[in-house]
């Protein structure tokens, strides 16, 4: 990978560059043996100083994922050399759980894109439309991994509940484990792992619904749709966590922000108008 060096980094080492972006030590190590760096098509090491313009080619492990190309496009709404953001339709799976399979997004973007790597930083559900983000090597994959672990990337999410009045922000802090009798669910439980969503803001739309403007600290299973039912607020066209009898689950990922790790730009993507189900 290929590395234009951001002002922000002006007059770092390699080595110090790679620290603040809290690059796990086993990779640290690994860029430190290879013999495989360069500064403005020098040889380099990772004590070596760069400044703002320089182009540093890092090497990556040469990791291809598995999926098949399922011969059908995916939409783009953000790349460039280390990561996308993709736009995931409803009723498609994020990846597949096993080889053979060839239908869901990651098989769509592995055929779209000209990278052998392709990998989700997140997932959503698969009756959940919204913008997903991808990375196309391991090291932004590390990189961005433990920015969403860290909260550095948001996740905004909209979701249509009927209420009376207006929700007011909040956030919500439950555990979330599976259901003991329907292996597919998830509901709040004590034992379960810690789930935060934020309540941003609402607006009510018509009568007995209203919109909310959603964020999450964490992303487990359900967690928005299990979320809001506990509080009372079941997503419309839920069939699993509402009374809805149609799988026209309102809910979606509206808008995703990251400042990248290497240009220090902010990006920020989102859909304008509500996705078509």
């Amino acid at each position: 990978m290929k590395i234009t060096i951001a002002e922000a980094f002006n007059g770092m080492t390699l080595r110090e560059l790679f620290k603040s972006l809290h690059l796990p030590k086993k990779e640290l190590h690994l860029l430190n043996m290879s013999k495989d760096i360069t500064i403005n098509d020098k040889e380099a090491k990772l004590t070596d100083v760069v400044h703002t313009n320089d182009v540093a080619f890092i090497p990556t492990p040469q990791d291809k994922s598995n999926y098949l190309p399922s011969y059908r496009y995916a939409q783009i709404y953000y790349e460039d050399a280390d990561m996308l953001i993709v736009l995931k339709p409803k009723g498609v799976k994020t990846h597949p759980n096993d080889l053979k399979e060839s239908n869901t997004l990651m098989n769509h973007i592995i055929y779209t894109v000209d990278s052998d790597y392709v990998e989700p930083i997140h997932r959503l559900d698969q009756e959940t439309v919204g913008l997903l983000i991808v990375a196309k090597n391991p090291l932004m994959k590390k990189l961005l991994d433990r920015m969403l672990e860290e909260n550095e990337i948001d996740r905004i999410y909209r979701a249509k509940v009927k209420s009376l009045l207006p929700v007011k922000p909040q956030t919500i802090d439950l555990p979330i484990g599976k259901d003991k009798f329907k292996s597919n669910k998830r509901r709040v439980s004590s034992t379960g792992q810690r789930a935060i969503t934020h309540i941003l803001k609402s607006e009510m739309l018509e009568e007995n619904v209203c919109q909310l403007d959603l964020k999450l600290d964490t992303g487990r299973t359900h967690q928005i749709r299990v979320h809001l039912a506990e509080m009372g607020y079941p997503v419309l066209g839920d069939p699993v966590y509402g009374n809805s009898t149609l799988r026209q689950l309102q809910l979606y990922s509206h808008r995703v922000e990251l400042i990248h790790p290497f240009t220090r730009e902010l990006i920020s993507v989102s859909l304008d108008d509500e996705p078509i189900n």
